[in-house]
């Protein structure tokens, strides 16, 4: 493989751009065949398209964020699992593309959950977890591995140390009520994603769930962030300190 190197020592911004631009889609190519899809409605908002394996995502406190983000590994053929969500609903996830039958619960880990999350991540190839407490660096950096030897990813509900990304869910509106009366159909929601190779956080506006249950993106992808985009990164910003 030729090195890649900077015509000048002082590049400019232009030279450096390329030079990224260059570097991003040859990691692309490298990591096409360890991606796990994910929805198309969030798929351009995740730095390569798709959830890597062997990483660790942290992800807002949001059931219906979690079903949306497993909704493409388990079309795909994913087994997934949920550990400390007894809110996680079953109904609700097959409306968004989950398949039950390749669907692991535990509801109620207790103080096991983190050997509960490892022992499942050896067998599922998404498992999701919701914390009971927080976790020492060594156990962490032991999942770590054990997420790396078996290719499986990792979403954590809330903050986690060394994360891929952080996925937030903000500027949540509810449609379908009238003037006191009727039934709640759709809810319009930011999804934001924050990562460490992405030099500012990507913006997407989703119906989740739009009016049959599903997921459906409302802007076009990759729109470019606005003083709106920006305001949605700072509140998402905002929803992490208060989580970790």
């Amino acid at each position: 493989m030729p090195a890649l190197a900077l015509a000048s020592p002082a590049p400019t911004l232009s030279a450096v751009q390329a030079l990224q631009a260059r570097i991003d889609e040859m990691q692309r190519t490298t990591l096409d065949s360890k991606l796990k899809p994910t929805h198309e409605a969030l798929a351009d908002l995740l730095p390569d398209g798709g959830l890597k394996e062997g990483a660790a995502y942290s992800v807002s406190p949001s059931s219906a964020l979690v079903m949306a983000l497993l909704a493409g590994p388990s079309a795909a053929g994913s087994w997934c699992g949920v550990v400390g969500m007894p809110e996680f609903g079953v109904e609700a996830a097959e409306a968004m593309g989950l398949d039950l039958d390749r669907l692991v619960l535990v509801p109620h880990p207790g103080d096991q959950w983190l050997t509960v999350t490892a022992s499942i991540a050896d067998a599922l190839g998404v498992v999701v977890v919701k914390p009971g407490r927080a976790a020492g660096d060594a156990a962490v950096a032991r999942l770590a591995g054990r997420l790396r030897d078996r290719g499986s990813t990792l979403l954590v509900v809330g903050a986690w140390p060394q994360t891929e990304a952080m996925i937030s869910l903000t500027d949540s509106r509810w449609s379908g009520l009238g003037a006191g009366s009727g039934c709640l159909t759709s809810r319009e929601v930011t999804v934001t994603v924050t990562s460490r190779r992405s030099p500012r956080p990507v913006s997407g506006r989703l119906l989740l769930p739009d009016p049959e249950q599903g997921i459906r993106r409302l802007d076009a992808p990759r729109a470019a962030l606005g003083a709106r985009g920006r305001s949605a990164a700072d509140r998402a910003r905002e929803v992490w300190r208060e989580v970790g």
